[in-house]
């Protein structure tokens, strides 16, 4: 399969969110005071370059403070092949870079020469169906075992979805995983819709998604950890500042798979929905965002809205990530990485059907990013070498 920078020509569509939401207003008053309308579908994707370049608006410099929009620039390369049903790419500060494998329940660590080593595995970890190995995140701490820190690990058990942490050891191209230490148990589990991403936020807190387990009811429950965004301190403590005393930080969602950070330090997060929108939601501490009683955009002022919504066929969104207050979020029914501006309003798809589903996407060095692909989960069509890591270039 071939990648392109340009949109296939059944995508080259950017959406534009209410007026309101001028550049001036800011990210946070864009994404609360403002809600997409439905997006039309935009047609079949080849993953061939269109004749017409992507048209690209003037610009003027931006007001001091405001991130100038990046989009990618080029074509993606292969940083590495062969993984099985990759899920989480964990960058470590120090250097290095970490992934996580489902179904085998490994953790690899890619080289400099792009094949990967075993740095451990998560044997606690039983893979069924959508559940196995997910989420992983990284604390940075010298009083760990090892001197580095803390790889956390977000996984299916036998019995409940579960967080673990195991300190790191040794340097790039040598790290090892540690014995593990229980952070939090009891959340709900099943064979789809079990949540799993992982990040430490700029409060130094410790963030995870949690699906519904296949139960709606969970999300509205405020008793049960299921369908929620959870907020906790490192070791899986209720820190000061959580809505209900607990730690549920958000509830009411389905099956959300990505969170990240703007530069306000607004909480974003990406959500699947059932057969109609997936969701894009800017995350408020308290708020219900109405699942299973509504998907996507509801007229109640009792739930709050998604900021955008795809139809399912074109995202299935899991993995994201936040580059100059650009929100960049890994599709993989839809096949695609989505892009999205708050300030602007712009939404457009890249890579469209070039790559097949993607599950992850990362912040990577010197103005990069970098995606992993999902073809071998058992629901995509793996071509020779899949799955694989892709880094490409981004620029205003």
């Amino acid at each position: 399969m071939s990648g392109t920078a340009r949109p296939t020509s059944g995508s080259r569509r950017s959406f534009r969110l209410a007026a309101a939401c001028a550049v001036a207003a800011g990210v946070l008053l864009a994404a609360t005071a403002c809600t997409s309308g439905s997006s039309a579908p935009t047609g079949p994707g080849t993953g061939t370059p269109s004749e017409q370049a992507r048209p690209v608006p003037s610009q003027s410099p931006p007001p001091a403070g405001v991130e100038l929009p990046v989009r990618p620039v080029g074509e993606p390369v292969v940083i590495a092949a062969g993984l099985d049903a990759p899920w989480s790419i964990l960058r470590i500060p120090a250097g290095g870079t970490l992934i996580s494998e489902r179904d085998t329940t490994l953790v690899r660590e890619l080289l400099a020469d792009g094949n990967t080593r075993e740095a451990g595995s998560v044997t606690a970890a039983k893979p069924d169906g959508e559940g196995g190995l997910l989420g992983l995140a990284f604390l940075a701490d010298p009083a760990a075992p090892g001197g580095t820190g803390w790889v956390y690990a977000y996984f299916t058990a036998s019995d409940d979805n579960r967080i673990e942490r195991m300190p790191l050891a040794g340097t790039e191209g040598g790290y090892t995983l540690g014995e593990p230490e229980q952070v939090l148990a009891g959340i709900p589990k099943a064979g789809n819709h079990n949540g799993g991403r992982l990040a430490f936020g700029p409060d130094g807190m410790l963030y995870a998604t949690a699906g519904d387990a296949g139960t709606g009811d969970n999300a509205q429950n405020l008793d049960s950890l299921g369908g929620k965004i959870l907020r906790m301190t490192p070791t899986g403590q209720v820190p000061d500042g959580n809505p209900y005393g607990t730690l549920v930080y958000s509830y009411g969602h389905r099956n959300p798979q990505g969170i990240a950070w703007d530069s306000h330090g607004s909480l974003w997060a990406s959500e699947f929905g059932q057969n109609t929108w997936d969701e894009l939601n800017l995350i408020t501490p308290g708020a219900n965002y109405g699942w299973p009683v509504v998907e996507g955009n509801s007229d109640s002022t009792e739930y709050t809205n998604p900021v955008h919504q795809w139809p399912t066929s074109e995202a299935s969104p899991s993995g994201m990530a936040i580059v100059n207050d650009t929100i960049f979020v890994a599709g993989l029914r839809g096949e695609r990485l989505w892009r999205i501006v708050p300030s602007t309003g712009e939404v457009d798809d890249w890579f469209v059907h070039s790559f097949g589903r993607l599950r992850d996407v990362v912040s990577g060095p010197d103005g990069t990013l970098w995606f992993v692909s999902n073809n071998t989960d058992g629901r995509g069509d793996p071509a020779d070498g899949d799955d694989r890591l892709y880094q490409v270039q981004v620029a205003p």
